[in-house]
């Protein structure tokens, strides 16, 4: 299959490739840290689910399986939390002994957004259908990994959303307005000559 792949997508798939090696790693040694046994269990689940969806896309790559993408199913959590609430004050850890859970779970929120991006962009680039689907299903899911930690770290307080005064909020969408239907082609040159019949008729009578 190599052979028959574009240099773009090829050079984009080794990037996906190391770069969810690394996602990999960085869970692995991220783990030891994590108290909380709500965030252990997030990390374990997607640690398990990014491992086989790398194996499954190299077996691909190797022939070894044409399969696709499986969609990553996290379990149901709560509605968001908007609204600041004094929110704790940040600063690099002098030493790795001040790892906690906050940033374990930043870190891996960093990482599914990094993936996302990149997956997407290498599904651009991919002239293989199924390659791109796939690429397309992967970037899908790490959005999913990435807002299964969101929660996570929402619901805890670690993440907290600022919004703005309704009345802004409400004055910056209101002042989009839906547009009518476009004419392209021959329906522009058909409503030219329906426009110029009347003129024409008019120039008749005098």
């Amino acid at each position: 299959m190599a052979a028959h792949m574009g240099a773009h997508e090829t050079m984009e798939l080794h990037e996906v490739l190391n770069s969810t090696i690394d996602c990999i790693n960085l869970m692995q040694l991220y783990r030891p840290y994590v108290k909380d046994q709500r965030l252990l269990q997030i990390v374990d689940r997607q640690l398990q689910f990014i491992t086989n969806d790398y194996n499954m896309t190299v077996q691909s790559l190797a022939q070894q399986g044409r399969g696709q993408a499986v969609p990553y199913r996290a379990p149901m959590n709560a509605a968001p939390v908007y609204g600041l609430d004094n929110p704790a004050q940040q600063s690099p850890n002098l030493t790795v002994n001040q790892m906690d859970d906050r940033d374990v779970a930043c870190g891996l929120l960093g990482c599914h957004k990094s993936s996302a991006s990149m997956k997407m962009i290498a599904a651009l680039e991919c002239a293989d259908p199924q390659l791109r689907r796939m690429m397309q299903q992967s970037a899908v899911n790490c959005s999913e990994l990435a807002y299964e930690v969101w929660q996570y770290m929402n619901q805890a307080g670690y993440y907290q959303v600022p919004t703005m005064k309704e009345m802004t909020t409400n004055t910056v969408l209101s002042s989009y307005q839906t547009t009518g239907n476009m004419m392209h082609g021959n329906d522009m040159a058909q409503g030219q000559q329906q426009s110029a019949a009347p003129m024409q008729s008019y120039g008749m009578h005098q």
